[in-house]
């Protein structure tokens, strides 16, 4: 391509355009600005801009940059999205690579997928499409898995601003899961972006050494997962449910997404039923279900959260607290009001007498008759503490022996199962977490037809997050507790016993 003219007017405000604060800190302005929507006799002809949720995607990254600015230890961006079918992640992708690039002069992209072909075909062809209507394309060359910027405007970049070029680029990279340290890379001052199309399907040591790529302290790092979730298990099931305190998720239902064809997705469902696979992971974006081994099935979470609250005012308040063991466990405590999951408490990197105060101050705030704390481990010392300050708290250990020895194996099973048929008619709140706990555990029943749950150690070897909230929620169940109109009713006394019957007839 013939070097255009650096003096030219033209050339030089197109620069102070794309690197100004306005556009080059504004994803979304960047990507409104660099192409051209709604202009005759092109592809955009008949588009306004980005799609909602690419929208709120490109916001998020102007908000992360923001908050980025005078950190002295400056945080990495983590997003991980899944979604249905055919809603416009490979164009995302090439805004996002095309922004990196031409905002962040020097800053470097790596760009993988689930397969060769994936990348070479879809992503990288959707990247040749985008490059050739962005403003600014003549400053890149692309090639079958590279952009670079030209090489006048390298010269250019060394010569007036005094900075090396040699990592400038965006590459198209592939892995190998028997050599998974072939895949390590460059480690750039500059920015570094890592982005994973159709994640679901990389393997676990290639996230690991993925990692590696953002060892710098610099303000431009960003890691980008996007796939269909089409598997549970793996790393980017881990992004929503084991390592969920380290990124950001987002999950985007094909059918609310504008200008796609709905009588694709209408037939998906029709063809193979609401809740089948094929729906979950091609349409709603959702990760499949575990299977007739899961203790408790996501539609019946779906079923509670979707339920209006009773609002029983006579029902029992009861808390329930599952104290955090360290690392990404966090404390939770959660209300319960009969059928109504009232309200959920989640903190983290607390120490015990910290906790004792949430507890105490959630006391103040819901006058609960009962409070339950699972004791094992920091809660005997949170359970001591609030007792000696007479507090209502008990606690409960689940590894006690359950009341139905022959149906559940401890007592943590055996609350859980009560939750479970709480669940049936329940109401609780939408809550991403709380579902992720609630369909985590596996049942493992033993050979007399016993039931246990799996450990929560076992859960993390799955990938899975320690199920805080739902642990809060089953120690609800650990003790009876009187209805609220019964137990606070005056005790009345009879002479006889024909004035019992004649209290019980309502005479």
């Amino acid at each position: 391509m013939q070097q255009p003219i650096y003096k030219s007017d033209e050339e030089q405000k197109l620069m102070v355009e794309l690197w100004s604060p306005a556009i080059a800190d504004d994803p979304e302005a960047f990507v409104l600005f660099a192409f051209p929507w709604g202009q005759k006799n092109t592809p955009l002809a008949n588009f306004k801009g980005p799609r909602k949720w690419q929208r709120e995607v490109l916001r998020g990254l102007a908000a992360h940059i923001k908050n980025n600015k005078g950190k002295v230890q400056m945080d990495t961006l983590r997003e991980a999205i899944s979604s249905g079918r055919g809603i416009g992640k490979s164009a995302l992708v090439s805004w996002l690579v095309l922004w990196m690039l031409t905002t962040r002069i020097g800053g470097s992209v790596i760009i993988s997928a689930n397969s060769e072909s994936q990348l070479r075909s879809v992503t990288w062809a959707e990247l040749t499409k985008w490059s050739a209507m962005t403003i600014n394309n003549h400053w890149f060359e692309i090639s079958a898995t590279k952009l670079v910027p030209a090489q006048w405007l390298c010269e250019l970049v060394e010569r007036d601003l005094k900075k090396g070029t040699r990592y400038w680029a965006a590459e198209g990279k592939l892995w190998s899961a028997e050599n998974p340290d072939s895949y390590a890379g460059v480690h750039n001052q500059d920015g570094m972006m890592l982005i994973f199309d159709e994640s679901s399907g990389i393997p676990n040591p290639i996230w690991e050494v993925g990692a590696g790529f953002f060892t710098e302290n610099t303000a431009d790092r960003y890691w980008f997962a996007f796939s269909n979730p089409r598997r549970n298990e793996g790393y980017f099931f881990e992004c929503f449910h084991a390592k969920r305190a380290f990124w950001n998720t987002r999950q985007v239902d094909a059918r609310t997404v504008e200008d796609t064809d709905k009588q694709v997705y209408e037939q998906i469902i029709a063809e193979y039923g609401e809740d089948s696979p094929q729906a979950k992971v091609e349409v709603y974006g959702e990760f499949p279900d575990a299977g007739e081994d899961q203790f408790i099935q996501p539609m019946l979470v779906d079923d509670a959260a979707k339920r209006t609250r009773y609002k029983d005012l006579t029902a029992p308040i009861i808390l329930g607290i599952d104290p955090a063991r360290g690392g990404a466990d966090s404390t939770v405590i959660v209300v319960r009001q009969g059928r109504d999951l009232v309200a959920i408490k989640r903190y983290s990197g607390e120490d015990t007498m910290t906790i004792v105060g949430r507890v105490i101050d959630a006391i103040e705030e819901y006058k609960p008759t009962l409070a339950v704390i699972d004791e094992g481990g920091l809660g005997y010392g949170i359970l001591d503490r609030l007792v000696e300050q007479r507090y209502k708290v008990r606690g409960v250990n689940f590894g006690w022996k359950a009341k139905n020895s022959i149906m559940w194996g401890n007592k943590r099973a055996e609350m859980w199962g009560t939750m479970k048929d709480w669940l049936r008619t329940a109401s609780i709140p939408t809550d991403r977490q709380l579902k992720a706990d609630l369909v985590g555990p596996m049942k493992k029943p033993n050979s007399s037809g016993t039931i246990f749950l799996e450990g929560k150690k076992e859960m993390r070897n799955r990938g899975l997050a320690s199920p805080d909230a739902a642990d809060a929620l089953a120690v609800t169940f650990a003790f009876p507790v009187a209805h609220r109109e019964h137990s606070l009713a005056p005790r009345r006394t009879f002479s006889s016993s024909q004035n019992v019957v004649n209290s019980w007839m309502g005479s």
